[in-house]
């Protein structure tokens, strides 16, 4: 069960509280192994949630799993250099195959005579070892599109970690899709980023930002970048999805040809797209309070508890008998259900963890409300509660998660448009960003000017939206820094 003591407010530390809500609701801790997490049981369970939507819009789009290796050849990462520029100081490196016993008896040590003709990489993302596969798979249109993800875990060597947001290990699913033109690539990684910004907002109730990286900003080898962007509780960005465009870079670096349609060779283009278990942060930090966990009732694990309140095995039998129908008949429309008739925890105790946990909606029923056929329902996401007659209750959870999920969903809206604001001045712009917040401001395109506001404010380009923010109409104007023309305003944030 979960640690209640109290979680030091957000308004006070915003960090310590992130850190200890991960840990007292159960969703994970550190690992014997500095910088990769363990993730608990009811923290995977959130992300098992995630995988089963995104999986689902996935195969909608005609994507199927697969699985390639753990292990990419060194040389491999050699073949697309601005690829192997992007990752080379983040690689884990596998040099030997085997150990032995210390001949001064100091337990196991590595043998020297088991080094690798060539070392193996830790995969830091797929790319390579993929494209090396699809070689395999191409030879004509006809085979064409391959559109293949993989759930796995990959290696990104991180010194300064913290849960979910970063850690070396990490858990995520990276889409890899193969086409007979840049156009339907093109298409494609676009289609992708809109499953994960309908994903992000109808089931995680988080509101995004659909944008464009800079080039600076851009995945390593890709030629465009697209990506979502959400604002936590604090006013930062945080990157929660990524779907990139990669041209023919990859084709090329592994020799990855087709015979059209026209009889000619011609190199296969190429999409990726990727979203991890940083979600778990992005959404403890959009939805979640001083008291816990809040959950949109989409994703959460615990659709709804149900707590009896007896003092008696006989009054236990008579509330069971009324709550187990209930029960049951929830799950047979698809909500997730618990009924908690542990007698180690007291009812306060099993609310305070629900609470804790962030489920939300939770249903008690003791002694009295069984005589007048009664039942008590509180609201996680706005910790209110009522007593509420049992007839007709299964319709009325139904439409209460409907209502719960559209509150988070239009709270995190309300914070976001009241911290997106247009500035364009730059000396206004160093004041404003300390604020926090979404800035909207014109730049010139240049990466220059885009690496000098980052040195000097540690403000990033977060993206270039695709369409007008709510109350801002997107139109050129004059960089703020230079004076020079700019097509549009873009997205500043500090970001995570």
């Amino acid at each position: 069960m979960a640690n209640f003591q109290k979680l030091t407010p957000r308004s006070e530390d915003y960090s310590k509280w992130y850190n200890e809500l991960v840990v007292k609701a159960d969703l994970a801790e550190q690992s014997a192994v500095r910088g990769c997490m363990v993730i608990k049981p009811y923290g995977y369970a959130i992300w098992e949630t995630i995988q089963a939507e995104l999986d689902r819009r996935f195969k909608e789009k005609g994507v199927k799993n697969a699985y390639f290796p753990l292990l990419i050849p060194k040389s491999f990462l050699s073949r697309e250099a601005e690829h192997v520029e992007g990752f080379a100081k983040e690689c884990a490196v596998v040099t030997h195959h085997r150990l032995m016993n210390d001949p001064e008896g100091k337990g196991v040590v590595v043998d020297p005579n088991a080094k690798l003709e060539e070392e193996l990489i830790i995969r830091p993302t797929s790319e390579t070892i993929i494209w090396s596969t699809y070689k395999n798979w191409i030879s004509s249109y006809r085979d064409l599109p391959i559109l293949c993800n993989q759930w796995c875990n990959v290696m990104r060597w991180e010194m300064r970690t913290r849960l979910f947001l970063r850690t070396a290990e990490f858990l995520w699913q990276e889409g890899h899709t193969a086409h007979a033109t840049k156009e339907e690539a093109e298409d494609y990684a676009r289609t992708m980023l809109d499953v994960y910004a309908d994903f992000a907002e109808n089931v995680m109730a988080i509101p995004v930002v659909k944008g464009v990286k800079s080039p600076n900003e851009r995945f390593a080898g890709a030629l465009n970048t697209y990506c979502i962007e959400a604002m936590m509780q604090d006013g930062k960005a945080l990157q929660a999805g990524t779907s990139h465009f990669l041209g023919q870079n990859f084709a090329k670096s592994f020799d990855v040809t087709f015979l059209s349609k026209e009889n000619k060779y011609e190199y296969v283009w190429a999409t990726s797209w990727g979203v991890s278990t940083r979600l778990m942060g992005a959404l403890i930090m959009t939805h979640s309070d001083d008291n816990g966990l809040v959950l949109p009732p989409h994703l959460a694990p615990i659709q709804v508890a149900i707590v009896p309140i007896f003092k008696t095995q006989e009054q236990l039998d008579g509330i069971m008998a009324k709550l187990n129908p209930i029960a049951d008949n929830l799950k047979k429309i698809g909500i997730r259900v618990e009924v908690n008739t542990s007698e180690k925890y007291t009812p306060g105790y099993k609310f305070a963890d629900y609470e804790l946990k962030g489920v939300p909606v939770r249903l008690a029923m003791g002694g009295r409300d069984l005589e007048n056929g009664t039942i008590e329902i509180a609201r996680r996401d706005t910790l209110t509660k009522e007593t509420i007659s049992i007839d007709g209750i299964e319709e009325k959870i139904q439409s209460l998660l409907e209502e719960i999920q559209r509150n988070c969903y239009q709270k995190a809206l309300n914070y976001r448009i009241a911290q997106t604001r247009e500035v364009n001045s730059y000396e206004e712009f160093k004041e404003e960003i300390k604020k926090g917040g979404f800035l909207l401001c014109h730049w010139d395109g240049t990466p220059e000017t885009e690496e000098r506001i980052k040195e000097e404010t540690k403000a990033t380009i977060r993206c270039i939206p695709l369409e007008d923010l709510p109350g801002h109409k997107n139109e050129p104007g004059k960089c703020m820094v230079t004076g020079k023309p700019s097509a549009g305003r873009v997205v500043f944030a500090i970001a995570y």
